[in-house]
């Protein structure tokens, strides 16, 4: 068989995340992250086995037994677990999905991967906290000053909307209404939006944090020198 020159796999990747994903299914910036993190992992590991540099891959290098051994590898080498073995291979299928769409000369190669399985992971019981602890989460950052009047308004406008960390990072002034009706317009997967009523106490604290700001057109929750909170700086609040 001729093998498939290298820069044909480059391109239907680039495709994949630029059109695609973005594009067509309108994946969100944390979903193009994951994805992107994903298969690199996985182009990285034949690359490695067939002493190539990534970009000497080919579309024939694409084939269930190299997504078999990296999936091993995933378990065995790098000790994750079952739940981010199945979040690669959905990475891996989304993107030979689209291989499919664009090459079905090698339908029969790209069959053999969407056929491997998830594996069945323990389903952890899911954790939250009681009214009262929350309280004492909210009564720890200092209000006095910049970065706990963010802290504060942030871990209650999660509290109160239950929204995912990425969209309430995404909020700008112009979504919220703090006079009555109070709400937000919360963008959510695939740029779908919904309306989620806020607490007077929680407009309370988003009013107090916009005036301290005082930049309109940006996001609500801001990093020390004026960019877009981070999920990572989020977490780090939180875990703080």
């Amino acid at each position: 068989m001729r093998r498939a020159r290298p820069d044909r796999l480059l391109t239907l990747v680039e495709s994949y995340f630029n059109d695609h994903l973005r594009r067509v299914r309108g994946a969100s910036a944390h979903t193009v992250r994951a994805y992107g993190h994903a298969l690199r992992l996985f182009f990285l590991f034949p690359a490695a086995e067939l002493r190539r540099p990534v970009s000497g891959l080919s579309l024939d290098d694409i084939v269930v037994e190299k997504v078999l051994a990296f999936l091993d590898h995933v378990e065995v080498v790098r000790k994750n677990q079952a739940t981010t073995r199945n979040c690669r291979l959905a990475a891996i299928r989304g993107f030979v999905e689209h291989l499919l769409r664009q090459d079905v000369s090698r339908a029969e190669q790209y069959r053999r991967i969407l056929a491997v399985r998830a594996k069945r992971a323990r389903q952890r019981p899911i954790e939250y906290l009681e009214p009262e602890h929350v309280r004492v989460l909210l009564d720890q950052p200092d209000r006095r000053s910049p970065a706990g009047l963010r802290d504060y308004a942030l871990l209650l406008f999660l509290y109160n909307t239950g929204a995912r960390i990425s969209e309430a990072l995404g909020v700008t002034p112009d979504d919220l209404r703090l006079a009555p009706p109070r709400h937000v317009r919360i963008r959510g997967k695939g740029s779908k939006e919904r309306i989620c009523p806020l607490w007077k106490e929680t407009t309370t604290a988003l009013g107090r944090l916009l005036a301290a700001d005082g930049e309109k057109g940006v996001a609500v929750f801001r990093s020390a020198v004026g960019q877009s909170l981070s999920r990572e700086g989020a977490a780090y609040l939180l875990s703080k």
